[in-house]
Order: C-alpha cells, then structure tokens, then sequence
C-alpha cells in the first residue's frame, strides 16, 4: 500500500466526472432511450454499471497500490549468475547509483521526484491518480484506461441514441430539463473519449515493445546515437509481442481485462520481486541479443 495519501485535487475531479457520466448515462440515457424498467433498459444499465465498477476498482488500486518502490538495502550482485545484465551509467561505466535516495538502481528504475523514491520499471507519474505508474501497478492502470475508453464510447453512444430517439411530446421536455447534462455530459465524453483512446493506444505499442514512456525517449536517443556512429540500435528488453504482453498482463489471456497481478509478486517479497524482475528480464534480453547475433 502507498504510504503518505491524501485526497487531492485530480482525483476530486475524475471522481466527480465518474459520478456524473454514471448518473446521467444511466438514469437520463438509457432511460429516456429504452426506459429504465425495460429488458433492454435494465441490460444496458446492468452492462454499463459492471464496466463503471471494473473502471472505478482499477483506478481505485491504481491510485493506492505500491507501485514497485526500491528499497535502500537493495544491492547489486554482479557476481549473480542469474542475473547476466547490469545497466551501468553512460558516462565512466559504473553501476547506476541514485543520489537522492542513497542507493543502487536495479535496470529499468528511475528517481521520481514528486514521489522522492526510485521506481522499478517506471513508466511516469501520473497526477490523475497521485502516484507513479511502474512495475507492480502498470496492469491495473492499464486495464483502468481500457474499462475507461469503453465505459466513455458507450455512454457517448447512448447519449446521441438518446437524442435522436427522443419522442415528439418529450421535445419541451428535454429541452428544459435535460439539456444542460447532455451538453456537459457530450463535452466530457467527447474529448475524454479521443484524449483516453490516445492514451490507450500509446501504451498499446509501449506493452508491444516492452518499453516504458521513459525508455521510448531513451531510445530515441539512442536510435540517433548508434545511427550517428553507423549502428542499429536495438531495445534490449524487447521479447516479441506475445512475449511481452504475457510480461505485463500475465501469462493467461482470459485475465488480461482482469485486475489480477499474480504474476506479480507483492510487496513483502519486494527483494525476491527484485531478484526475479532482474533475473527474467536480463536473462530474456541476453538470449534476444544472443539469438540476434546468431542470426
């Protein structure tokens, strides 16, 4: 669990915005459309609030979930056969070490500093949930944007189904009643529903690639360094596509959409969690080079 929450302006924000498009999709929307109490009403009602309680839950654990903090005790074993790949920094060859926090970086961590900790596997700090977005809760804030780009193109659809399918007596109606929810409500689905569809389809490619926002402007870098001096640069981390999903959301597809992290080990074996997150994704990235070279 994420140490030191407090509730802040953000969140008061997506809250409120879940709350309202829940309320007006439900009991305007699909009311006015189908009627609440009919079978299509109550199947589409039923259907919307379990995609809103799946958004809300993964946001929920997104925001208090511990997303793969350092401890100070980590130290590297460069002598650890398990693990074949140390990252070392770009200038004098040595171990990453942090600063701030008074310790070694494993691969792939990152210093936030609204947070003040290293991060396994950071990707950004997100203030929409206020916490970072790393190793141990990447799935959930991922399976959160999902749950979030479907519950917005189906409340933006029952709202235009609503609009057009309004009666002829029901005109005066809506037209004094109504028409401030669906003006506000269209003008937070519209740009929420292309804002999250990006967003969605950015971390697509990220999981496709196993890279992280960090690492993708890493490697732009890198890309323009090793074409600078005649080479192909290549993401180390990279395992194939399948690969890397399974890495990210687990090896069951059925549970992709789910909130489960199984494969991800909890906090009170965060140094076993380390150990494994280093061994598993050295040893995957020195057997992708190894079979790169050889082919």
């Amino acid at each position: 669990m994420k140490q030191g929450f407090s509730f802040s302006l953000p969140l008061t924000i997506v809250f409120s915005a879940i709350a309202f498009i829940y309320f007006c999709t439900v009991f305007i929307f699909i009311d006015r459309w189908f009627g609440l109490m009919t079978s299509p009403g109550i199947m589409n009602a039923v259907i919307f609030t379990g995609v809103a309680v799946m958004c809300v839950f993964n946001y929920g654990f997104a925001i208090f979930a511990d997303p793969g903090w350092v401890p100070s005790s980590f130290m590297p074993d460069i002598e650890d056969s398990e693990v074949p790949i140390h990252e070392i920094k770009r200038k004098g060859g040595e171990l990453r070490y942090c600063q701030k926090c008074s310790h070694f970086k494993p691969p792939r961590a990152h210093h936030c500093r609204v947070c003040k900790r290293c991060v396994l596997r950071m990707d950004h700090h997100c203030i929409w949930i206020s916490n970072c977005v790393g190793h141990a809760n990447y799935k959930v804030f991922f399976v959160f944007v999902v749950y979030a780009v479907i519950a917005c193109i189906y409340s933006l659809v029952l709202l235009v189904g609503s609009l057009t399918n309004d009666s002829q007596n029901d005109e005066q109606q809506s037209s004094d009643s109504f028409r401030i929810a669906y003006v506000i409500s269209g003008l937070l689905l519209v740009p929420l529903s292309v804002a999250l569809s990006v967003l969605l389809g950015w971390h697509i490619y990220l999981i496709l690639q196993n890279k992280t926002t960090i690492e993708y402007h890493e490697g732009v870098r890198a890309t323009w360094l090793a074409k600078k001096g005649g080479n192909v640069y290549k993401h180390p981390y990279d395992l194939g596509a399948y690969e890397n999903l399974t890495t990210v959301l687990g090896p069951i597809i059925f549970c992709w959409i789910c909130p489960t992290s199984r494969h991800i080990v909890q906090k009170e074996e965060l140094g076993k969690t380390i150990h494994h997150f280093l061994a598993t994704v050295s040893q995957r990235a020195f057997e992708a080079v190894a079979a790169s070279d050889n082919g």
